[in-house]
């Protein structure tokens, strides 16, 4: 019986890319018959009209699924969304904007073979918008530093991973979706080989800068405590400096009792404290916030509608499978 692979692909401002992606795929699959396959697209309530594309190209492949998304979850959310309907052995993630090489998934497919649980595939030259470069490195070293993340570890939002990883993660109910830290904590086996990445020839990237600090958030405050532990220790810091300077000033006036009290030099120091006292109670106020929203059962996100033809559904107009997860 021949092995299943899912692609599942997140959709988002790409009405005039997704066609060309879903093209490649069925390409690569000609070559690769030793595999069936299945394409899972989830549109993240995208403003253009990618979901009558996707709609259409369901109608066209029974191959293919779509899902509609009530509102913008969020990529790591979508692809979420998709992993609970897949039903590949290896499922394979990748966007939907045409930068990815497509040809590539096999590297990634073989590499699995090695031991692996996920395997990522890595840039040698990312094409990707000075911002987003930067946005990348500031992941990696938040990673590292807060999530105990390999420094030799090389993300990408294209990877392959064996079912029973994928089935662990969608056991997570938490309101904040990041996919990188579902990953580490399933498995440490986790690898990465070179592929290509193109120059986007169409559109821009959705993720705005607002988005990205966002993502960083939830990865950070959901699967780490050092933000806290770090707030904890420049808490200490600073009134060990305000110590210091406090034994100063009583030196000075013991030696100089006429010496005139600077209150500018006080104000400067009552602004810092207070500064930081109001980061780390954003901190603490940030956890007990997503506690609140975990507690209160916040949506990872809300399916709108599904087009599967291959399972039974009623189409009449105006009809909906809701589905909430």
């Amino acid at each position: 019986m021949k092995k299943m692979i899912s692609f599942v692909i997140p959709c988002y401002g790409s009405e005039n890319t997704i066609e060309g992606v879903i093209d490649e795929i069925h390409e690569i699959q000609k070559v690769h018959q030793e595999y069936n396959y299945e394409i899972i697209l989830v549109n993240d309530s995208s403003p253009d009209k990618v979901w009558e594309v996707i709609v259409k190209l369901c109608d066209n492949n029974d191959n293919i699924i779509g899902i509609d998304l009530t509102r913008n979850f969020g990529q790591h959310a979508a692809l979420l969304a998709g992993y609970r309907l897949s039903k590949g052995d290896v499922v394979v993630s990748l966007d939907d904007d045409g930068q990815i090489a497509v040809e590539d998934t096999y590297k990634l497919v073989e590499e699995l073979k090695n031991g692996y649980d996920v395997v990522y595939g890595k840039y040698r030259h990312k094409k990707h918008s000075l911002y987003r470069n930067l946005g990348s490195k500031f992941a990696k070293w938040m990673g590292v530093h807060l999530m105990s993340i390999p420094k030799e570890f090389e993300g990408s939002s294209f990877y392959a991973a064996k079912k029973y990883i994928i089935d662990t993660m969608n056991e997570y109910q938490n309101a904040y979706v990041y996919l990188p830290g579902l990953v580490f904590r399933a498995t440490d086996k986790v690898g990465s080989v070179f592929v290509g990445h193109r120059k986007r020839e169409i559109g821009s990237s959705g993720y705005t800068f607002p988005k990205l600090v966002s993502l960083w958030i939830n990865g950070a405050t959901t699967f780490s405590i050092k933000p806290l532990r770090i707030s904890t220790l420049f808490g200490f810091i600073t009134a060990c400096v305000g110590l210091i300077y406090s034994i100063i000033v009583l030196i000075k006036k013991i030696i100089n009792p006429y010496v005139v009290e600077g209150w500018s030099s006080m104000m400067a120091v009552t602004l810092v404290l207070c500064g930081v006292i109001l980061i780390v109670l954003g901190m603490m106020g940030e956890y007990v916030g997503r506690l609140y929203m975990s507690a209160n059962r916040e949506p990872q996100y809300v399916i709108r509608q599904t087009v599967d033809h291959n399972k039974k559904q009623d189409d009449s107009e105006g009809k909906f499978d809701i589905e909430r997860t």
